[in-house]
């Protein structure tokens, strides 16, 4: 156990498996996962080494957007058990050695909640105010220029009450309104709901949403329109996010999201989506007093290149050290290259792209930089992204943007564990959404007896990190190498690594600079396709090395 680790600091540095539950495994053959398929699959999960499960909503909800949309924070869906079954789940998974992080969905909620369902009713009602409400413009048009993330205007005419309603998402999730204290007041009630339960953290889902402009001032245009946080057919990334979301007075609501944490020893991961995201994101985890760690979409994109990984890596290291000047005490980040709202990474980076080799340098390169891990369940079998066609289409937010941008279902296909089982042994009914014929080729049951397989890689390469300070803990330094090879050092309490990534399909060939000779490959990690000559590391395609110097 490292020295951050006695202190209680699991989170730091630790790798983060995501369950999409709708996906990951049905034990009742109703085609949709469920909290007893996760249970039964649990064992696989510890078996990859990770620290800890985040699994993606599972509440109560009319699954307008699979869950992010809940109208009960404090029960199981039916569709995935019961409470009792969530119990069952910490406690195997506490068994196991896994921590379990839940996903809270606190800036909206959906129509059919009670709360909206009574605030919809009245301006003079006891939570009339608990939704972000306003007046038409004169001529009936909206209150402002805000848009919505999954297209359209953010703002929905609400008849019974003859005004609009603030909506970052789906017209069916309401934004609740955060600047009324009772509000947040419920909210912390929910969270200390699942704490009392045992979970040992929260994913918290577009927690830079919380609060809104008062004034509700028409954001304006974007300098550069932004590609990250959305696909470049969305004109929400036309605007600059000035007065919709990232409110400062956020802050103050998230030190007392911390200060709840902190009574339970639970951490937690913000979502960031943000025009200037990596700045958000050391301000939202510095001091010490408000998110643990944070991720960002800026991983995310068709952005692939050993320069833009060093670029966004460096950026973050420096708005986590200014800000932790200025806060005292600098924050911490969380990467993650692939989630249920990105297309999956061979397809995102890879291009089509099916050597294996590539899905086991990403993984190793993406564990070694300084911070946390997500990874995205799937990803340890290297699958790539399904094409659903568009009567089988289930987002709708790939509905909205069809045939321009496909949506999300594509990395949210069911998980194969066999590869000649119906349905890839997900499950015994028809599933939501259908198994591709590729993947069944890279079903668990087929790569668990290959020593050589991307899923053995991973389980080799986590156990051994679990165990490497410099990895979960060192400082970062980036040295400069030509394209497509990505350098940087680790360095933790005396001891330096240089870590070293060919990201290319071409052998390479690196000169090191004269600090960096004389070192020695390390051993144990399973990573290969580098070999170490005294002044050079030599590249096999998507190869890597770390090397003790």
């Amino acid at each position: 156990m490292t020295d951050k680790q006695n202190k209680g600091e699991w989170w730091r540095g630790a790798v983060i498996y995501q369950i999409y539950p709708r996906s990951f495994a049905d034990s009742n053959g109703d085609g949709v996962g469920d909290l007893p398929g996760i249970i039964d699959r649990l064992p696989y999960i510890a078996s990859l080494g990770v620290d800890a499960i985040w699994i993606s909503p599972f509440f109560k909800s009319p699954m307008k957007d699979f869950g992010y949309d809940v109208s009960d924070y404090c029960d199981v869906d039916p569709l995935f058990g019961q409470l009792a079954d969530f119990d069952r789940l910490v406690a195997e998974a506490h068994r196991l050695g896994l921590k379990v992080m839940i996903d809270q969905v606190l800036s909206h909620c959906a129509d059919q909640h009670p709360w909206f369902r009574q605030s919809r009713q009245s301006r003079d009602n006891e939570r009339a105010d608990w939704f972000v409400w306003a007046d038409p413009k004169p001529d009936g048009s909206p209150p402002n220029n805000w848009l919505s993330v999954f297209g359209g205007s953010a703002w929905q005419w609400e008849a019974r009450r003859r005004q609009y309603y603030l909506h970052n998402f789906l017209a069916s999730q309401p934004d609740l309104n955060f600047h009324h204290p009772a509000v947040q007041d419920a909210m912390l009630d929910t969270i200390r709901f699942w704490l009392e339960r045992g979970v040992d953290g929260f994913r918290f889902d577009a927690c830079n949403f919380h609060f809104h402009d008062v004034r509700l001032r028409n954001n304006p245009p974007a300098k550069v329109a932004d590609s990250k946080t959305v696909s470049a057919e969305n004109p929400y990334g036309l605007q600059a996010h000035k007065y919709d979301k990232s409110q400062p007075e956020n802050l103050a609501f998230l030190r007392r999201v911390r200060a709840l944490l902190d009574q339970y020893g639970a951490a937690s991961v913000g979502e960031v989506g943000d025009d200037h995201s990596l700045k958000t994101m050391a301000e939202y985890t510095s001091g010490g007093d408000k998110l643990h760690m944070a991720y960002s979409f800026n991983l995310l994109t068709t952005d692939y290149s050993a320069g833009y990984i060093r670029q966004q890596v460096e950026e973050l290291e420096d708005q986590l050290k200014k800000t932790g000047r200025r806060l005292g005490g600098a924050g911490w980040g969380c990467w993650s290259i692939g989630n249920h709202d990105s297309r999956r990474v061979m397809s995102r980076w890879g291009k089509g792209e099916t050597d294996p080799a590539m899905a086991k340098m990403l993984l190793a390169m993406s564990a070694s930089l300084r911070g946390s891990l997500c990874i995205y369940q799937g990803e340890e079998l290297a699958l790539t992204e399904a094409e659903i066609p568009f009567e089988q289409l289930q987002d709708p937010y790939g509905i909205t943007f069809w045939p321009e941008f496909k949506g999300r279902d594509g990395c949210r296909t069911p998980m194969p564990w066999q590869a000649k089982a119906a349905h890839g042994g997900f499950s015994s009914g028809e599933p939501w959404l259908p198994v591709p014929a590729e993947h069944l080729a890279q079903a668990v049951d087929g790569q668990e007896p290959k020593s050589e397989s991307v899923l053995n890689f991973y389980r080799h390469f986590l156990n051994w990190r679990r165990e490497q300070p410099v990895l979960r803990l060192g400082d970062i330094r980036f040295i400069d190498a030509a394209e497509p090879l990505l350098v940087f050092e680790r360095r933790h309490q005396g001891r330096r690594w240089l870590c070293a990534f060919n990201l290319g399909r071409a052998p390479l060939r690196l000169t090191l600079p004269a600090d960096c000779r004389g070192g020695r490959l390390l051993e144990g990690h399973g990573l290969g396709g580098a070999t170490l000559q005294p002044d050079q590391l030599e590249f096999a395609p998507y190869g890597g090395a770390l090397v003790e110097l």
